[in-house]
């Protein structure tokens, strides 16, 4: 079968970064699905392994969001059948989803929402599930949440939807931060409150301060953070800067959460929370409550294409998710 993969860690502007790759056929495990892929996106996380991670030599497939129909299970499989459309985000621990057919374990798989075509499906299974856990298992947010929170990078792919679900799911305010008029519009479009330059001084632009903070981006934040964040707030990161320092939260009792979409298929993988996650979301997006943050379809899930994903994600000024549909 056809695939797109790496032999070494390259620049994306080198050729051999991502290659073309003829691969076997993937039989399924007792709880996995055999899924024909019709449509991925690319995530920061693509980007990170393809740079820090060399298999030496051999092909190592990437891409953790697909969109597909279900064509063969395993022998223990419950949750769904052959000709399912399905969406999920995989786990970092097994080969990537750009690849005409794929293996993932059924329990952290949810069907596709029915209002959307595959592309747009794709753009949201990671994101989705990080924002979930984000606001609902780290931060334990509920329905009737108050205060306010500020979600960093609120134009990126995780901050797109965490807006949605925290507009939507909880009494919050929602402040979003952006730098470009484009991505402003784009942040209040999907229903933030309002929105701040994140090249600002954000404790002038935020007086009062927040409760809540959303980062993706910490380094050199915790100062910042420290002023902005009210007495026993919260913050929920996604990076792993180095040389974290936490010391000057201490003071405002402000609590630290980290977030890995990958911890449960990694850490608990009996578990069927994100195919229960996975199977809210859709409802809310077929309900028309959140919509797809799909900005970017190339058509053919191709080395050629997938470069120039990986380039314009390195580049850090994307608004919302690329998505490459069809081999």
């Amino acid at each position: 079968m056809r695939a797109v993969g790496y032999r070494a860690s390259l620049p994306i502007t080198d050729p051999s970064s991502l290659l073309d790759l003829e691969v076997p056929v993937p039989a399924p495990g007792d709880h996995d699905l055999q899924v024909r892929v019709h449509a991925v996106s690319v995530n920061p996380v693509d980007v990170k392994v393809r740079a820090g991670s060399d298999p030496g030599g051999e092909p190592r497939i990437l891409g953790f969001d697909a969109a597909g129909v279900v064509e063969n299970v395993g022998a223990s499989v419950t949750l769904f059948q052959p000709g399912d459309e399905v969406w999920y985000a995989g786990s970092i621990a097994r080969p990537g989803t750009n690849s005409e057919l794929h293996l993932v374990d059924e329990r952290i798989v949810g069907r596709k929402p029915q209002s959307l075509d595959f592309a747009a499906a794709a753009a949201l299974p990671l994101t989705a599930l990080t924002a979930w856990e984000s606001l609902f298992d780290r931060l334990r947010l509920t329905s009737s949440s108050r205060g306010r929170l500020l979600v960093l990078g609120a134009a990126g792919g995780v901050g797109a939807i965490l807006v949605q679900l925290a507009r939507q799911l909880t009494d919050l305010e929602v402040i979003g931060t952006a730098s470009r008029p484009e991505s402003t519009q784009y942040v209040l479009d999907r229903g933030a409150h309002s929105v701040v330059d994140h090249h600002g001084d954000l404790p002038a632009q935020l007086p009062g301060g927040v409760d809540y903070v959303f980062s993706p981006h910490s380094a050199g934040m915790i100062d910042t953070f420290a002023q902005i964040i009210r007495p026993y707030g919260a913050v929920v990161a996604i990076d792993e800067p180095q040389g974290l320092e936490l010391t000057p939260l201490k003071s405002k009792s402000i609590a630290w959460h980290w977030e890995l979409m990958f911890t449960r298929p990694l850490h608990d993988p009996g578990s069927t929370a994100q195919h229960e996650i996975l199977t809210q979301v859709a409802a809310l997006v077929d309900k028309g409550t959140v919509q797809s943050t799909l900005t970017t379809r190339i058509n053919g899930i191709n080395a050629v294409n997938l470069r120039a994903a990986h380039a314009a994600q390195e580049a850090g000024t994307a608004v919302g998710k690329t998505v490459l549909a069809g081999f």
